[in-house]
């Protein structure tokens, strides 16, 4: 089982429970990835803040995985709601763009319906 399928199967029970009406719409998805991803953008800012030693709030790569783990989750959560077989969908990007700058690493691509 990968830890995209783990994933999904956490968000879909976890969903059901959280919105239990399913109200929760694309939107709202969608702006809760960008202040998601506008946290972990932070986190980087004050992180970058201390290796250039200058004055501000510091931040933690433990903060940094926490936020990136949020942005994934969220990520996950929109797939979900529209659909989307994301590792799938990872593969086929990643082997997309390998292809069209010459690069040999590849993905394998999961079959349609496995995740």
């Amino acid at each position: 089982m990968s830890a995209f399928s783990t994933l999904r199967e956490a968000n879909e029970v976890r969903q059901a429970e959280w919105d239990k009406e399913s109200g929760i719409s694309l939107s709202y998805r969608g702006n809760e990835l960008a202040g998601e991803v506008g946290e972990a953008c932070n986190v980087i800012k004050k992180l970058e803040r201390e290796r250039l030693g200058i004055r501000g709030s510091r931040a933690t790569i433990e903060q940094l995985a926490e936020e990136l783990a949020d942005a994934v989750i969220c990520v996950d959560l929109i797939a979900m709601h529209e659909g989307i077989d994301l590792q799938q969908a990872i593969a086929r990007k990643f082997n997309s763009t390998s292809e069209k700058y010459g690069l040999a690493t590849r993905m394998i691509v999961a079959e349609a319906g496995s995740r």
